[in-house]
């Protein structure tokens, strides 16, 4: 009979083999899959016996073509753009309503209502918003007498519109994670600003902004990787176009595997963006650790 003692020291395993069977199976597997399949030449609707070994040939047509070039631009343009904008709207909204104001509580509610809705349904609302002969903003254009802009039609605007929709989607995230944290400042360091004379500006700039600052670098961390795996607000919009315009990297994958249906070479991309993903990842983890660390010190 196996003793009290070695039951208890067993007993998170027992607890932790569920989870680690379904991340096995569900994570691992298919990763290990895709890193084999890179190595081959295989299309769908052929059995998996065809697949044809070719070794590093699909890296080597990846490094060489041009679109996929394109698609990393593309993907690091929106990435870093939406990233800034919805650091600096999340913040700046978090500070204007951490404060008592009447209907406080209504306009939170009311700014993340964005980030609870389906990313296609996102895609559909815009999509509606962006129609450049029936969407709202071509008919306040109109109205104001002023010509209409091609949201979806232009390259030069269509992944400008692209930014403003997820903008509108995910900067609660960021206002959400700013706000707490606001709240969660120690009042004695502020009410020391005040008595020092310091303005509600002053106490902002050198007091708030510098103690959230470790969870905003968290949050926008957070935001960067999301952004690398951006798809379905895209692929509604404007299905990566006009020509390459929009084409992020995920959708570039999505189409090397589904339109052009060569599952090798849509596995090499996969591979090289779970890379960029997992780069990201550390720095997110060294971001959190350094953060410890401070905090330790202090």
């Amino acid at each position: 009979m196996p003793s009290r003692h070695g039951l208890n020291r067993a007993s998170p395993y027992f607890f932790l083999a569920p989870a680690a069977a379904v991340a096995l199976v569900g994570l691992v597997y298919p990763m290990l899959r895709s890193v084999w399949l890179s190595f081959h030449e295989w299309s769908i609707g052929t059995p998996p016996e065809s697949a044809r070994f070719v070794g590093l040939e699909n890296y080597r047509w990846l490094l060489a073509d041009d679109s996929f070039w394109i698609s990393v631009g593309v993907s690091m343009a929106f990435a870093v753009a939406v990233v800034i904008l919805e650091v600096v709207l999340g913040v700046a909204l978090a500070l204007v309503l951490d404060r008592d104001l009447r209907g406080t509580s209504l306009f939170r509610t009311i700014f993340i209502l964005p980030m609870m809705i389906a990313p296609i349904v996102v895609g559909l609302i815009w999509r509606f918003l962006y129609n450049e002969q029936f969407g709202p903003l071509s008919q306040a254009l109109k109205a104001l007498g002023l010509p209409g802009i091609p949201w979806l039609s232009s390259p030069d605007m269509a992944l400008i519109s692209v930014i403003i929709a997820d903008v509108w989607q995910w900067t609660p995230f960021i206002f959400i994670l700013a706000l707490a944290a606001l709240q969660g400042l120690p009042a004695s360091a502020i009410e020391a600003a005040r008595i020092d004379g310091a303005t509600r500006w002053q106490t902002t700039l050198y007091i708030k902004l510098p103690l959230i600052a470790p969870v905003i670098a968290v949050a926008a961390l957070l935001r960067l990787i999301d952004a690398f795996k951006v798809l379905e607000v895209i692929y509604i919009l404007t299905e990566g176009g006009p020509g390459l315009s929009t084409e992020i990297l995920s959708l570039h994958i999505y189409k090397t595997a589904f339109v052009s249906q060569q599952l090798g070479r849509a596995s090499a991309l996969s591979n090289l963006l779970l890379l960029i993903v997992l780069m990201l990842t550390l720095l997110l983890v060294l971001a959190r650790s350094l953060r410890e660390r401070r905090a330790g010190k202090e």
